[in-house]
């Protein structure tokens, strides 16, 4: 049964996430919260190529900005990625399956029971 989830958010989020660059963003805000330069450092892009990322990550609501005067920190906001989580959940039985059936599949190689033939 699948789980209730905001479609428009999750392909918000799924689209956000579809790029590199704004992954790495949110990997270096997990650590902890970051201007928008010292965001921009590692990447050899321009400061609004940068700033357009963090504007589609703001869109799809993994980050959030600060307000502290002229010092605007960014910071991640883990609830549209706990939604993913949430999408993913529903094919735990799927994997598992797999997982199972090829664990079965690699035993019965190992024992010879699989895969030779007698000629």
């Amino acid at each position: 049964m699948p789980l209730a989830v905001d479609e428009g958010q999750l392909s918000e989020t799924f689209a956000a996430l579809a790029n590199r660059t704004r992954r790495a963003i949110l990997a270096r805000l997990a650590v902890g919260a970051a201007t928008v330069n010292e965001l921009a450092e590692p990447f050899e892009m321009t400061l609004p190529a940068i700033s357009k990322h963090i504007k589609v990550l703001e869109r799809a609501g993994l980050i959030v900005r600060g307000h502290r005067a002229q010092y605007r920190p960014c910071a991640l906001n883990a609830a549209p990625l706990a939604e993913v989580s949430t999408w993913a959940e529903q094919y735990r039985p799927v994997w598992e399956s797999r997982f199972d059936r090829m664990d079965e599949y690699l035993n019965q190689l190992q024992q010879g029971g699989m895969g030779e033939r007698d000629d």
